[in-house]
């Protein structure tokens, strides 16, 4: 595979300058250490922005609002890109050397799969990376890759137990901590309330919190074997399974089963669903749901073996065809839209998850319910294999919680057929289990 050579500070001794300047170390031969006058840095740059545009876009617009007016000449062309296509959009302007951003708000997985192909620049060196300590380390493990650090943390998440507590209450019932508690306590809403009790979102990733409930896993990394048809995901997915087949959750629709959730959950109509922070601006304006003192928020419930969650988030890279005249304005604008202030705003404006150590103790934060309740869910959360192909296990497991949870296939054989597909497209290198 094709490794990249240069790293963004050694693109430009300017972006290096600012560097040390936010350091304080010694100065290295060569570089500048005057500092930045934002009134005269100019640059054109394109960000792609894979937030929900209807939710989540809107404060991001404003941070730059904000940029722009500390940094006139910087130019941002600002582009929201559906989550679903940037992956492969980023990787085919990557490889064509046309049409990239400068900069782009990656998913954690996709970080080690462009810089192993060579589309990152490095950060290491750069003031990006100044204060590093702060991050939450395991925010960070996702921008690290055949040891160089590719991306900054920019939203941290996991999954966790939403909940509408009016519909709890109503039906006289404690919130879950097994999935066990949880079919008894779906049921009982159904038939105390005449709302739905559960909903299980039927795609990959939400298939997650049942294999790890187990003790299971996709791959593993260190023995390099695929282990996604274990007994531990097989027993996993027939507990999803059975609180469909029990009735304790309602049968998942075939298609945009994400939007039912979200419909059927914002209109009381369902008690609890699985999803994470980025949904919690959605629930709290959706009219007649009571706002954010009607929505509870808890860890996901535990299988036999634990409660486990998905780390998640996003992180800022910058593409390695970035010229030479544009790496201090890059430098400086993601410096502000992930500094400590932003991470603050976006928490107070969307309930996201900061990713600095430091935005927990701003009594804005510190103060926030929803982050409050998030915290604990992270700080357990399990991590994902950060290894180049980890963004796309999701496509094989996406077929197989339709093929079981809607279309009632026997999960061993469905899990046999992703591993043989992680066999034969994805980790080819992997013994099989």
């Amino acid at each position: 595979m094709r490794r990249i050579t240069k790293g963004l500070a050694a693109l430009s001794t300017v972006a290096l300058a600012f560097t040390i300047a936010a350091c304080g170390t010694e100065e290295k031969p060569g570089t500048e250490t005057k500092a930045t006058d934002p009134a005269a840095l100019s640059a054109e740059l394109t960000w792609w922005d894979t937030s929900d545009a209807k939710n989540e876009a809107p404060v991001f617009q404003e941070l730059i609002k904000s940029f722009n007016a500390k940094y006139p000449k910087i130019k941002v062309n600002y582009q929201s890109v559906p989550f679903a296509d940037a992956q492969n959009k980023f990787k085919t302007a990557a490889a064509a050397k046309t049409g990239a951003p400068d900069i782009l708000r990656a998913e954690v997985a996709w970080v080690p799969e462009f810089a192993s192909l060579g589309y990152l620049y490095s950060l290491d060196g750069s003031a990006l990376l100044a204060d590093e300590s702060d991050y939450n380390t395991a925010a960070m493990a996702s921008n690290k890759f055949d040891g160089k650090t590719y991306g900054i943390p920019q939203v941290t998440d996991s999954l966790a137990l939403l909940y509408n507590k009016e519909l709890v209450e109503k039906a006289g019932v404690t919130v879950p901590k097994t999935w066990a508690e949880l079919k008894t306590a779906a049921q009982t809403v159904k038939a105390k309330t005449g709302a739905e009790g559960l909903y299980v979102n039927p795609a990959g990733y939400f298939t997650l919190p049942f294999i790890y409930g187990e003790g299971g896993d996709l791959v593993d990394t260190a023995n390099k074997k695929i282990v996604v048809n274990s007994d531990q995901n097989v027993a996993g997915l027939k507990v999803a399974k059975d609180l469909i087949d029990s009735g304790a959750a309602v049968k998942p629709s075939a298609t945009d089963s994400y939007s039912t959730m979200m419909t059927l959950f914002k209109e009381k109509k369902v008690a609890f669903i699985v999803n994470g922070p980025w949904e919690v601006n959605n629930v709290k304006s959706a009219p007649g749901f009571g706002g954010l003192e009607n929505l509870g928020i808890a860890p996901v419930p535990a299988g036999s073996a634990k409660a486990g969650s998905p780390i998640g988030g996003h992180n800022y890279v910058v593409y390695s065809g970035v010229p030479q005249e544009k790496a201090a304005a890059a430098v400086e604008f993601i410096k502000f839209m992930n500094s400590a202030e932003s991470q603050a705003t976006l928490a107070g404006k969307l309930g996201v998850l900061p990713t600095r150590k430091s935005v927990y103790e701003i009594p804005t934060v510190k103060n926030n319910a929803v982050v409050s309740a998030f915290k604990p869910v992270t700080e357990s959360a399990v991590n994902r294999p950060w290894i180049p192909e980890g963004g796309q296990f999701f496509g094989p497991l996406d077929t197989l919680a339709t093929e079981v949870l809607v279309q009632n296939k026997d999960p061993k054989a469905a899990l046999d057929a992703v591993a043989q597909k992680y066999k034969a497209e994805v980790v080819t290198s992997y013994a099989t289990n």
